[in-house]
């Protein structure tokens, strides 16, 4: 019988998502490496609902802080509104169903060329976390654009000691990497799946090893890569 291929999942992700890859014969473990939390103090909650009843263009890069925001301003409100895809656009479309979704885009990058782009945008709100990455709000600064910062949830590194040797680890955010390295090491051949760009570039400060770097930020396509990358290893060693 072949034995299963281990995989580590720095987050927990879902059944449906699980299920394809015990399919072809790989064992995914979960293990929470940071946390979130909603996390919004009165001066901000007081300015979210005074632009609640403003027609202002809005950025969210994350499906928590939409949740947050969402539970502070009515559904009603009509915004314009710029944000990262696939799953935080869902969120908002859940949530904000009568605002305007502008464009979306799959990472901060891309995100802040659409909106530097849009000739109309001359300042914005980023709603975000307080370890936010720098570049969305520098380009737009760099081009012009007045940005209002509001911090409405917080990451929280939740380090943890790992005692299997994995195949594969599975990394969505930079602050799971982070976190991860604060008390493990990995095997020189332990194949390291980066959710995003982002992700990536934080890997390569702490290692080497083979990265595949998954261009969509959606969990479902992700495992998906993981089982590819996997069979083909598999049928090529056979």
């Amino acid at each position: 019988m072949q034995n299963k291929v281990q995989i580590l999942s720095t987050k927990k992700i879902s059944n449906s998502c699980i299920g394809p890859a015990e399919l072809n014969n790989i064992c995914i473990d979960e293990m929470n490496f940071i946390e979130t939390e909603e996390s919004v103090s009165e001066d901000i909650k007081k300015r979210i609902i005074e632009l609640s009843q403003q027609n202002i263009t809005v950025i969210f890069t994350s499906s928590k802080a939409v949740n947050v925001v969402g539970k502070i301003v009515s559904a009603e409100t009509k915004w314009k509104i710029f944000c990262i895809e696939p799953a935080t656009k869902k969120t908002v479309e859940k949530i904000f169903a009568n605002a305007s979704i502008s464009a979306s885009a799959i990472d901060a990058e891309a995100l802040s060329q659409k909106i530097i782009k849009d000739n109309t945008v001359k300042q914005i709100i980023f709603f975000c976390g307080n370890k936010r990455r720098d570049l969305l709000p520098a380009q737009l600064k760099k081009n012009g654009i007045y940005v209002e910062e509001l911090t409405v949830y917080k990451t929280i590194e939740k380090p943890q000691r790992v005692s299997k040797i994995y195949a594969g680890i599975l990394f969505f955010s930079p602050s799971a990497v982070r976190s991860f390295f604060v008390n493990n090491k990995i095997e020189t051949d332990t194949v390291l799946f980066a959710i995003g760009k982002t992700t990536a570039e934080e890997l390569k400060t702490f290692s080497n090893n083979t990265m595949v770097i998954s261009e969509t930020p959606e969990t479902g396509k992700f495992i998906t890569e993981v089982v590819n990358y996997f069979s083909t290893k598999n049928c090529l060693n056979e």
